[in-house]
């Protein structure tokens, strides 16, 4: 009897799984159908808004479980499980549209600088602006934030820079030698910093509260698994239910790119507004709170996630599928890029922040969404 009103509450509070799952039965079940008659504008709104709201709210209660998870395992612990929880829904995403109808060769590139600046100018300017507002000035580990820096700069030039300069082939493209190369350099370095991050300096990426808050969650962990279970179960449910309807969500985005001939950077403004929106939730709550160090630790660690992951799960999946994509950012993308990477270093360079910085960040983000359609 103890079990039945636990499992109402759990029902009660998931209450957007039984939506999740009601959707997939019915695009599992009548999907062509429903994807069909797309050239009626009313038709294609419904269907992309409809999809697009629940794989984001799929996301959003990935983001919740994992938040569980991290308040359980502590910093950098707990940010670490967002953030590949969060980069598996973009190479999901990514995939799913990519091998869909025509190829996009430029969709993943256009999704990950479309999270770069959404996260690196429009999330951190929001979090910025918002604790500086409520706390006039914040502070940080200085020292996670230059490791961070010193590992997405390097990482986010070759990806996304380099591919313009390369002479082996023509455009913006890499040869399968330098995108192995590429590959083998993002998950070298990127693991490099998961065992810097996770053990021999765990310190740079917390503060002392986080400390505290590290040793409670130790003790946590260990007297409530059960929890701690139903958050993992509950958090792959949704992941599983994610990558079914990413793959429903590829007819709607190609048909407004392809056929209506929409500029194709915004199949992956889309893609990455479903991916980044959990995160800025996160890092905007937490710089509300006063947490800027955990703030800081998802929207670096997400960027940095982002290239040293994504980059090379797509390089992969290009090369095993056939598909070609173009990396190589160019005109005002490219200068944009570098421009934020510029702006990141001087803004996390002294271990303290204040609103004009989080208003510069959000002037680049309204330059990037201005941009796709007058550059």
């Amino acid at each position: 009897m103890g079990m039945y009103p636990t499992g109402m509450a759990t029902l009660r509070k998931e209450w957007f799984l039984v939506l999740s799952l009601a959707t997939t039965a019915a695009f599992a079940l009548r999907g062509e159908v429903l994807t069909s008659g797309l050239s009626n504008p009313y038709r294609l709104g419904l269907v992309f808004f409809w999809l697009f709201a629940v794989v984001l709210g799929s996301a959003l209660a990935v983001v919740r479980h994992a938040d569980h998870l991290a308040e359980k395992l502590g910093e950098p612990f707990g940010t670490l499980v967002l953030t590949i929880c969060i980069t598996s829904i973009e190479v999901i995403s990514i995939t799913a549209i990519m091998l869909h109808g025509a190829n996009n060769p430029t969709l993943a590139r256009d999704t990950l600088f479309a999270v770069t600046m959404i996260v690196l100018n429009g999330m951190v300017g929001l979090s910025l602006l918002w604790g500086g507002w409520r706390h006039r000035e914040q502070h940080y580990n200085l020292q996670g934030a230059n490791t961070y820096l010193g590992v997405i700069i390097p990482l986010g030039v070759l990806g996304l820079v380099m591919p313009d300069y390369t002479i082996t082939t023509s455009g913006a493209t890499l040869s399968l030698a330098q995108e192995i190369f590429v590959a083998l350099i993002s998950v070298g370095l990127y693991a490099a910093f998961l065992f810097l991050q996770t053990s021999r300096h765990r310190a740079y990426f917390m503060t002392h509260d986080d400390v505290c808050d590290a040793s409670d969650a130790a003790v946590t962990t260990t007297t409530e698994s059960p929890r701690t279970s139903k958050h993992v179960l509950l958090l792959a449910i949704y992941m599983a239910l994610i990558v079914y309807l990413a793959e429903k969500l590829a007819p709607p985005v190609d048909y407004v790119v392809e056929t209506l001939g929409k500029p194709a950077a915004l199949a992956g403004l889309a893609m990455a507004v479903l991916v980044a929106t959990p995160e800025i939730i996160g890092a905007v709550r937490a710089a509300g709170r006063n947490h800027l160090q955990r703030s800081m630790n998802i929207f670096l660690g997400s960027v940095l996630s982002t290239i040293g992951l994504t980059i090379p799960a797509i390089l992969i999946i290009s090369e095993l599928t056939h598909h070609p994509i173009v990396l190589g950012l160019q005109h005002t993308d490219l200068l944009l890029f570098l421009l934020t990477l510029a702006l990141c270093m001087v803004t996390f360079s002294s271990g303290r922040t204040n609103i004009l910085q989080g208003g510069v960040h959000l002037i680049l983000f309204v330059a990037y969404l201005f941009l796709i359609f007058q550059g």
